[in-house]
């Protein structure tokens, strides 16, 4: 997996695949207990929503809709298939570890698992808003819920 994981063409692959099939991707309509954060960038099409379902410390679902990038696409469904069905702490790990890597820092890669495919989103400036609103929307999701459990 690792040096598969290095081959720009399995990234290319794995950025396009969660782009054209999005994970998660679709607002629920009824959706009570659910937080949501709009999301939008002043230097792309990124217009997105972000909705989840935070109960006893677990992200029991997250979703996401709206017009935006493929970077913007495909790191949000990635990021959805990785927190739904952990805990908060857990989301935190991932959440904090992804923005290491978009960073240039250290990160466990084994944690990340697709989300790798962003890994070299860095050597593009203009590309990091793109890579990273979604994730940003979860965090701030997170956050609230944990501020109304205290």
């Amino acid at each position: 997996m690792e040096t598969m994981l290095n081959d720009p063409s399995v990234l290319r692959e794995l950025i396009m695949d969660h782009y054209q099939y999005p994970h998660n991707h679709g607002l629920k309509k009824d959706a009570e207990g659910y937080q949501s954060v709009h999301m939008a960038s002043d230097s792309c099409i990124d217009d997105i929503t972000v909705q989840s379902l935070i109960k006893d410390g677990k992200i029991e679902d997250v979703r996401f809709d709206g017009i935006a990038c493929t970077i913007s696409t495909a790191s949000t469904s990635m990021m959805t298939d990785l927190v739904k069905g952990k805990s908060v702490e857990d989301a935190k790990k991932i959440i904090a570890d992804y923005f290491a890597m978009i960073d240039e820092k250290e990160y466990d890669p084994e944690l990340l698992e697709e989300a790798v495919a962003m890994k070299n989103v860095y050597k593009q400036a203009n590309r990091i808003k793109c890579a990273t609103i979604g994730w940003k929307a979860m965090q701030q999701m997170i956050d609230e819920s944990e501020k109304k459990a205290s």
